[in-house]
């Protein structure tokens, strides 16, 4: 039985075509003649992502991401199943700096910051040594307008950058990228990285986060109640090895608030390069111009599921304008 007889690819007017001519991101409905995949159950989408997961494997590294959309995943426990389905090893979220809560089983909250802001294009977790490749959304709440989750392909920013930014460039792949935190002692949710430093190390003990920091490599510093989080440098550029391709790994954008931010007040989160420079504004303005140009936004629909290679595409969230939004989470080595 062909893979066409369980799902099929539809286009919408957001996709991007690709220099190969694959549609990013790819997008997989239910085949309406089979009863397989058009029944009430989960349990059958999920036996369909069991049989035909190599397929969707080399899909998503073609193309990068998959949004399922029409399946019968309804809760978050369906969605647990789904990604359970995948038989991907759960990453725990440690050392994370977004606040997030777990709703069940691998399914957490997306991150929890005001839905009025915008969180920055990233890699999830390229701040740190260990960084989950995969990453599951789901739509529980389907948003009134606004609320997307914009997806870039990595590599088409780092070759953007090389033409526009060469010398900057060149910075980055010889110096890496330092990210630095500061830490309050209570989560910040009207920030996108307002984790404290109880909730980094899970404990309320200075001295055991200390030991905790120290075992995360990250130089730790008081500042009253709260932690300066030092990180050493970490490559800012990866490379595909499956395509052959460099990739805008980062979070550089943490350094850079636009204007319409400024009223948050300094900034508890930024990036120097490895050798302490300091990241010049008009190179992230750039840059951000650059992924916003090249970016697909397609609005959630309740029930979407989404499937994002992290090594290959960074993602955000666009402001929410009317709501509701609740989109859940999970991550996964």
């Amino acid at each position: 039985m062909g893979t066409e007889n369980l799902f099929r690819e539809v286009e919408l007017p957001e996709q991007n075509s690709q220099d190969n001519g694959v549609l990013f991101p790819a997008i997989l409905s239910p085949n309406s003649g089979n009863e397989y995949l058009t029944a009430s159950e989960v349990v059958d989408f999920e036996d369909a992502i069991r049989a035909y997961k190599p397929w969707l494997e080399s899909l998503l590294l073609k193309s990068g991401a998959i949004l399922f959309r029409g399946f019968p995943v309804k809760s978050p426990s369906d969605f647990n199943m789904v990604i359970e389905a995948f038989g991907y090893p759960e990453f725990p979220y440690n050392g994370g700096i977004a606040p997030r809560t777990q709703v069940l089983g691998r399914v957490y909250t997306a991150n929890e910051s005001p839905l009025d802001l915008e969180i920055p294009f990233h890699h999830e977790m390229a701040y740190a040594p260990d960084f989950p490749t995969k990453l599951f959304f789901f739509c529980e709440e389907e948003p009134g307008a606004g609320g997307e989750t914009p997806i870039v392909l990595s590599h088409i920013i780092y070759e953007k950058m090389k033409q526009r930014h060469p010398d900057f460039v060149d910075q980055l792949e010889k110096h890496g990228l330092t990210y630095v935190k500061i830490a309050g002692e209570d989560d910040d949710p009207s920030f996108h990285s307002g984790t404290s430093w109880k909730s980094l190390f899970k404990t309320e003990d200075k001295s055991i986060a200390e030991e905790r920091a120290a075992k995360q490599a990250i130089k730790l510093k008081w500042i009253g109640t709260s932690a300066k989080l030092t990180r050493n440098p970490l490559p800012a550029i990866g490379f595909d090895k499956e395509n052959g391709r460099k990739t805008w790994f980062n979070s550089i954008l943490a350094a850079y608030r636009e204007p319409e931010s400024e009223k948050f007040g300094p900034s508890k989160t930024w990036a120097e390069l490895g050798n302490g420079d300091l990241v010049d504004d008009d190179v992230l303005k750039d840059v951000l111009k650059i992924l916003k140009e090249e970016c697909v936004a397609i609005p959630w629909k309740k029930g979407d599921v989404l499937l994002i290679n992290n090594l290959t595409v960074l993602h955000g969230r666009r402001p929410l304008v009317r709501p509701p939004r609740r989109i859940l989470a999970s991550l996964c080595k």
